[in-house]
C-alpha cells in the first residue's frame, strides 16, 4: 500500500507540474515537440487538454493517496492511460517515421515505467 501512494503521489506531481506548464506557457510547452499554435483557439484546446486535464488527474490522484477507496481505481486509470499513450506513441512513431526524435522517446519510455510501475502498485493491493 506504501509503494502505491508513493507511485500516485509522484505521479500526481509529475502531472501537476506539467499541466501547470502547458496552462501557464503553453506555445512554449508545444515547441518541445515542434508544434506550433497558430489560432487562439489551438492555445485554449492546449490549455484545456494538456493543461487543466493534467492538473485535473493531479488532484485525483493526490485525493487517491488520502482517500484507500480510491487507490485502486486511480492506479488502474493510471495503467490504462499510460498504456494508451504509449501505444499511440509507438504507432506515431512507426507510422510518422519519427525515431530520431528524442522527445518522443523520452516520453515513451517515462509512459512504458509508468505502466509498469501502476501495475506492479495494482497487483501488490490484489495481494494485500
Amino acid at each position: 500500500m506504501l509503494f502505491a501512494r508513493i507511485l500516485l503521489a509522484v505521479q500526481a506531481v509529475v502531472l501537476a507540474g506539467c499541466g501547470l506548464a502547458y496552462f501557464i506557457r503553453p506555445q512554449e510547452m508545444v515547441n518541445l515537440s515542434g508544434m506550433l499554435l497558430m489560432e487562439a483557439a489551438a492555445i485554449t484546446d492546449v490549455r484545456a487538454y494538456y493543461g487543466a486535464l493534467q492538473l485535473g488527474l493531479a488532484v485525483f490522484l493526490l485525493l487517491a493517496t488520502v482517500r484507500l477507496e480510491l487507490t485502486r481505481a486511480a492506479l488502474t486509470l493510471l495503467v490504462l492511460l499510460y498504456a494508451a499513450l504509449a501505444f499511440g506513441r509507438i504507432a506515431g512513431l512507426w507510422l510518422d517515421g519519427g525515431l530520431q526524435q528524442t522527445f518522443n522517446l523520452y516520453l515513451l519510455l517515462f509512459e512504458v515505467v509508468s505502466v509498469g510501475l501502476a501495475f506492479m502498485a495494482l497487483r501488490g493491493l490484489s495481494r494485500a
